[in-house]
């Protein structure tokens, strides 16, 4: 009886998940996209973030989330299945990172609401995708 009173709670949170994940980007957030990748060439994905400072972080949307690293190269990475909250004003990610200090593929990242502290969404983070400004010929 319990698996039957359960099941129409699961199929309603995967529905919001697919949902939320299935919406078309807002022109606004890909014109910032595109300030950021324009006129660069996407690398080989990484399961790692070789540095990580938090200043350098740009929040794209709840789909993507971009790593400053110099004004060469752009850390992309699309959380699977996105991250419902972040990008939100007053939402803040906060991650845990052991060991090395680097964030990777599959780590949790919890997005807070700063102003009481409430976890309000989670995500999984994918992997890293570095795009570079080619070099130009001199």
């Amino acid at each position: 009886m319990r698996s039957l009173l359960l099941l129409p709670l699961l199929a309603s949170v995967a529905a919001c998940a697919a949902s939320a994940n299935d919406q078309p980007r807002s022109a606004k957030a890909q014109q910032e996209l595109d300030r950021y990748l324009t006129g660069k060439v996407a690398g080989s994905p990484q399961t790692c973030l070789p540095t990580f400072r938090r200043d350098d972080m740009v929040v794209i949307d709840e789909k993507t989330i971009l790593f400053r690293d110099g004004s060469r190269r752009v850390w992309r990475n699309d959380p699977a299945g996105g991250c419902i909250g972040l990008g939100r004003p007053g939402v803040a990610m906060v991650t845990r990172t052991f060991g090395s200090g680097e964030l990777c593929r599959g780590e949790i990242v919890r997005m807070t609401d700063l102003t009481n502290g409430i976890t309000v969404g989670s995500c999984s983070l994918s992997d890293f995708v570095p795009y570079t400004t080619p070099d130009q010929p001199r």
